[in-house]
């Protein structure tokens, strides 16, 4: 009796192992005009397509939710098995011109889709990641109703536009009760809340996020409970920056539900945007194979600091 129900639990965690998780990601599909030494590059983009990617990249299943227009090729979503469902609008797709210098880069909204519409997923784990206020608070409220696991990057919920369409950031009033990580650097955290570094991130956690990652240029800090993990990536040229926190985000979640480690997601995280950064590529061509993640994280987990907050 006792060796049946061991052989059933054996066959039972086999099939879980087996079985591929999946993400559900919210976020805009967009069109990038990417202006780098001088050249000009239009991309398609959004979190959606980096996050999308990225998540397939570690075998998860992927559900988005977006919207786009006609002017969008669809098709690519498609062939990389990023199923979606109601996304097509009659608006154009969410467009941005972004200029690159170094680690910095401006951004002008040249169109804005329609906001995106709610579906329940069954997907081990939410990333919401809008660009520009396509996700409507109670959208976000049910998100997080339904989510087992909810990764934010709050940028798009943080943008504003200009007279003349530049992109900046404005104080806002988040909701991020029942959020499990959060992702953002200190010209964002700075809109949520206030402080140095450190007093934001715990901040951040008394909001009620379990797992806060301030991303500073190269040095990237994790609080959880009452200790910062802090990794710094090597100091090398940088080229297109574009994507490179949705990589981030992407690897983090799904590196947390399949070793159920954080420290190990902030590795593996830290190693994709590292080799997203190490190609030298535009666009949606930078992001990562498994392999090159995988030795980069294996590289960051024997340097992580650690210190009490």
């Amino acid at each position: 009796m006792i060796a049946n129900q061991k052989s059933m639990q054996k066959t039972k965690s086999i099939l879980i192992k087996l079985r591929k998780m999946k993400l559900a990601l919210f976020s805009h599909c967009a069109i990038d005009t990417i202006t780098l030494d001088g050249n000009n590059y239009e991309q398609i983009g959004g979190a959606s397509c980096y996050c999308g990617i990225t998540a397939r990249e570690f075998k998860f299943d992927v559900d988005l939710f977006t919207k786009f227009g006609p002017d969008f090729p669809k098709q690519y979503l498609s062939e990389h098995d990023i199923h979606f469902q109601n996304s097509e609008s009659e608006k154009n797709t969410t467009k941005f011109a972004i200029s690159i210098t170094g680690s910095d880069r401006t951004l002008m909204l040249e169109n804005e889709c329609e906001q995106i519409d709610y579906f329940q997923s069954d997907a081990d784990a939410h990333l919401v990641s809008p660009i520009y206020h396509e996700i409507s608070d109670e959208v976000f409220k049910k998100i997080k109703n339904d989510s087992n696991f909810l990764f934010v990057d709050p940028q798009g919920f943080l943008r504003r536009k200009d007279s003349k369409n530049n992109i900046f950031l404005d104080k806002t009033d988040l909701d991020l009760s029942d959020v499990d990580a959060i992702k953002v650097n200190p010209e964002e955290s700075q809109q949520i809340v206030n402080g140095t570094h450190d007093e934001m991130m715990l901040a951040l956690q008394k909001k009620g996020v379990e797992h806060v990652i301030l991303t500073n240029k190269t040095n990237v800090s994790l609080l959880v409970k009452d200790k910062i993990y802090s990794i710094t990536l090597p100091n090398r040229q940088i080229y297109d920056t574009t994507g490179i926190g949705d990589i981030f985000c992407a690897a983090f979640t799904c590196t947390m539900l399949k070793e159920k480690d954080f420290l190990w997601a902030l590795c593996f995280a830290g190693g994709a945007a590292q080799a997203a950064l190490e190609s030298n590529k535009v666009g949606l061509q930078k992001i990562p194979k498994k392999g090159a993640i995988q030795n980069n994280a294996s590289y960051f987990y024997n340097l992580v600091k650690f210190r009490d907050i």
